[in-house]
């Protein structure tokens, strides 16, 4: 075909990877054979060859073809990882060395126009990693898994592309570094000193930003970051380290959670609140996905957004949002690159206005436990459920000054619940709901608040009040099996919930604060358990803060 009439093909397909062609071998011919029997095609231009979608809109349902589409990236970014492992510098890896490669991945549900924001642009300078789950961040342990970022600078949007690409960004090549297990991974971020040297900097002179639904950027303050840069400790990556063994090619995908890691003061100033995960990727099973459905009728849910987090335990046993996004209009969903490892996937949603101000919550919630990359959940079934919760409450806290006195710190807030039969503790997402306004108290449904002087607090404390809606019924629950889920609701009563709460330093990248820096409520403020009918927890009290 000519150059000239191919570039015009390739403009109305969907062209999801482009390979060298003299670095073609035989994994690129299993996957073109695997492939081209999905409806996608190859096309070699000059020194590439492209991998395109080129079956007609109406071939495949909706469902079907985000499926394969995401397959298909996933096998075109394993083909990329095994050609990368053999191209390039024709010398081997010394006996003791490993070589990683580092990918950055955001499945967006604060994005417009379900969300706030348009985009959220930061500009990445370097990514380090060390075996010392301690080190501080100038310390020799570190080894650079980015060097050419420090010349280049990558900005990069965490809420796109959209499109089910897999890989949104690919921060570097391929680095050598010795083989050991990493148990600290830090993220520099350029300052906004250095925004007018940001080639086509999205953010004006600023160097990391958020623009808002009406287009306008805002400054994305970064307090310490920029110095010490965003820590993932040993906590928060996969099975606790990254392992680099002598000789291997491991590719490790960073989670930017970016809904949750958003603070917009109450001047309208934006601040950064890093949440960050990170883990080893699978170059062949990377990707979960499945669909939510109606419990009557089998039919997608288009009332309202629906929310499907992917969620693995942490040191305490609370399974912890990994991952969340939203459906699209089919109900479909995919989570997209995932770190190897087990995770439970929670879908809520979607959200009814009642009274004109506040949200509620009209299905169950749906879970699916024990999922790993490579499989598909099938239908997650969301029963009908027209009676909405609130939880609500107040969170309050001290320094550790004698007499003590109130001080501000960021709080990230979630309602746990424990599966029927003594099963896993889940933390139910919340709903992005737009237009929600005169709700009292405020609701943010990433869970993000700060604490602050004044308004209804008591003397000599710092304090905030929430809100968390939940579904008001058990969740359908079912366990994955090959054969396929099958689910079933409690009917049991009462309905219970509990209010998590943790406490962090202002513009410390995360730092936690306060005496017990994770504290839950459990019960109301008459002593009652808390239910999905009871409504008021206790105050959560946090002290010994900065």
């Amino acid at each position: 075909m000519p150059h000239k009439l191919l570039i015009e093909k390739m403009r109305s397909a969907a062209c999801v990877a482009a390979v060298e062609r003299s670095k073609l071998g035989i994994q690129f011919a299993v996957v073109v054979e695997l492939l081209f029997l999905t409806g996608f095609d190859f096309h070699f231009l000059n020194s590439n060859v492209y991998v395109c979608y080129s079956a007609q809109p109406n071939e495949f349902s909706g469902g079907m073809m985000r499926t394969i589409l995401s397959l298909a990236v996933g096998m075109s970014v394993a083909v990329l990882v095994a050609i990368g492992c053999s191209g390039g510098s024709s010398s081997s890896p010394s006996m003791n060395a490993g070589s990683v490669s580092v990918s950055l991945s955001d499945p967006a549900t604060c994005q417009a126009p379900n969300g706030p924001y348009k985009a959220v642009y930061v500009t990445i300078t370097d990514v380090k990693a060390s075996t010392n789950s301690n080190a501080a961040a100038t310390d020799p342990s570190f080894v650079d898994l980015t060097p050419s970022l420090a010349s280049s600078p990558m900005q990069v949007n965490l809420l796109g592309p959209a499109g089910g690409q897999c890989f949104l960004a690919m921060l570097g090549s391929k680095v050598e570094l010795q083989a050991g297990n990493y148990q600290q991974i830090r993220i520099m971020l350029a300052p906004d000193s250095q925004g007018a040297s940001i080639a086509n900097n999205q953010c004006g002179n600023y160097a990391n930003c958020v623009v808002t639904s009406d287009g306008t950027a805002h400054d994305l303050a970064l307090s310490s970051e920029a110095q010490t840069g965003l820590k993932i400790p040993s906590g928060q990556i996969a099975n606790g380290q990254f392992t680099v063994g002598a000789g291997q090619t491991e590719d490790l995908d960073i989670d930017f959670n970016t809904c949750s890691s958003i603070i917009q003061e109450g001047n309208g100033t934006y601040r950064l609140k890093p949440v960050l995960h990170a883990g080893e990727m699978s170059t062949t099973s990377t990707s979960i996905n499945g669909t939510v459905v109606s419990s009557l009728g089998g039919k997608p849910i288009t009332s309202g957004p629906v929310v499907v987090a992917a969620e693995q335990k942490d040191a305490s046993g609370i399974d912890r949002i990994i991952m969340s996004t939203l459906t699209d209009s089919n109900g479909n969903f995919v989570f997209c690159p995932l770190p190897a490892g087990t995770y439970d996937i929670v879908a809520v949603g979607p959200a009814t206005l009642a009274n004109g101000t506040v949200p509620g919550v009209a299905y169950s919630a749906g879970v699916v436990l024990s999922v790993q990359p490579g499989q598909t959940t099938g239908n997650i079934a969301l029963v009908p459920n027209t009676q909405e919760s609130l939880l609500d409450g107040q969170v309050t806290t001290q320094n550790g000054a004698t007499p003590s006195a109130g001080t501000a710190a960021d709080l990230q807030l979630a309602a746990l619940q424990q599966l029927p039969g003594n099963g896993p503790i889940i933390t139910v997402p919340q709903l992005p709901m737009t237009g929600v306004t005169g709700a009292s108290p405020a609701y943010n449904p990433e869970g993000t608040y700060v604490t602050a002087a004044g308004g209804n607090c008591a003397a000599n404390v710092d304090c905030v009040n929430y809100a968390l809606y939940v579904p008001s019924v058990w969740p359908n629950v079912g366990t994955y099996q090959t054969s396929g889920v099958q689910f079933a609701q409690s009917t049991t009563m009462p309905v219970n919930y509990t209010v998590d709460a943790e406490a962090e330093i202002p513009g410390s990248g995360g730092a936690l604060d306060c005496s017990s820096p994770d504290m839950q409520a459990n019960t109301t403020t008459s002593g009652g358990p808390l239910t999905a009918a009871s409504g008021n927890a206790a105050t959560i009290a946090f002290t010994g803060c900065q």
